[in-house]
Order: C-alpha cells, then structure tokens, then sequence
C-alpha cells in the first residue's frame, strides 16, 4: 500500500474513533432516553417512522430493516418504516406539491399520537426533515432528530436530540449509524432480552 494512503487511511480512522468518542458523553443520554421512549411505543403497539436525504435516507432504511426484521436477537418483528424507500409517493409528493413536502405528507398519513419519528440530517437544516418534524408534532408524535454539532432549526422540532460533537458530515453520518445500532441494541434487550 502507498505510504500516503495509509497515512490517509489511519488518519481518518482516528478521526473516527476521537468523533465516537465525544460522542459517548454527548449523546449516551440520548439514546438512552430514545430507546425507552421507542421500547414503550412498540409495546403499545405504535411504531417508527424515519427519513432522511442521501447516506441519511440509508441510515433510515438500515435502522427501519434493524427494528423489522432483528438486530442480534431473534424475536418478534416490530414496525418501523424508512419513508425514504417508495418511489412513487416520494415522486407524486414532489412533483404534485414540492420536494420539502417527501417526508411530511408520509407523516400526515401514517403518524399517530404515541409513533416515533426520527427524522436524520447532518446540517440539521434539510428542508423536508424539519417540515416532515413539524408535521411530526402536530399529530402527537414522539420527535427526535439524529444531526450534528449545529442543529439548526431541527433543534426545537426534537423532543429527543441526537447532537454528534463534529462539524465533519463523514464523521457525522459514521456516528450515526454507531448510535442507531446502540439504539437497537438498548430496545431489543429491553423488550425481549430475558434473565433466564
């Protein structure tokens, strides 16, 4: 391997590993309080609804397969859905009112009083999160918001705040998906970890 690449490679790599650092401090408490809220919605019979734009759309649909499927126990499915995955409503929304609208008319339509909605934007100023956030609010949803060290207007949206301590979208989005797993982690073992 080149010697500058390696270099490239470890300092990045360390980058990383001083992000999920701070990130321990700044967003354990977070989490902590958005598993729970998460474990009592799925017992009750509510559920997750996540979106974002980009490598943040994906992380919506990794984190919505984690909840749906398993993370690392085997155990009954819980609904979660990334409203980054149909095509057709997402085209039909933009191309019959506008594109900030994706994620709000999905919320509108499938959000209840006691649902979770994670909307996911490193700059916490993507249009379409904050205004699916709002909508969010308005039906009596739970809101919480993954971003970073900026949040922007996304902050008074979120009732839970996920705030990674870098201003590095790279970084960001890796902490992101780090936290995501935690979260998936927390609610399976709250839900169906037993002592036995």
């Amino acid at each position: 391997m080149n010697n500058n690449v390696k270099h490239f490679i470890a300092s990045s790599a360390l980058d990383t590993v001083s992000a999920l650092q701070a990130s321990i401090d700044a967003c354990g408490g977070s989490i902590e309080k958005l598993a729970e809220e998460v474990a009592g919605a799925v017992k009750r019979g509510g559920k997750v609804l996540l979106f974002g734009n980009g490598g943040s759309a994906a992380d919506a649909q990794h984190i919505a397969a984690e909840f749906v499927n398993r993370f690392r126990i085997n155990r009954p499915a819980m609904a979660a859905i990334a409203l980054t995955t149909d095509s057709s409503v997402l085209t039909s929304i933009s191309n019959d009112f506008d594109y900030k609208n994706c994620f709000s008319r999905q919320v509108e339509a499938l959000a209840v009083k006691g649902d979770v909605v994670i909307g996911i934007s490193t700059s916490g100023n993507s249009p379409n999160v904050l205004d699916a956030l709002e909508t969010a609010k308005e039906k009596g949803a739970l809101t919480a918001g993954f971003t970073g060290k900026r949040p922007g207007p996304m902050a008074p949206l979120c009732d839970i705040l996920v705030t990674v301590p870098s201003t590095d979208t790279p970084r960001i989005q890796e902490v992101h998906i780090f936290l995501a797993h935690c979260l998936c982690d927390l609610v399976e073992k709250a839900l169906f970890e037993t002592d036995s």
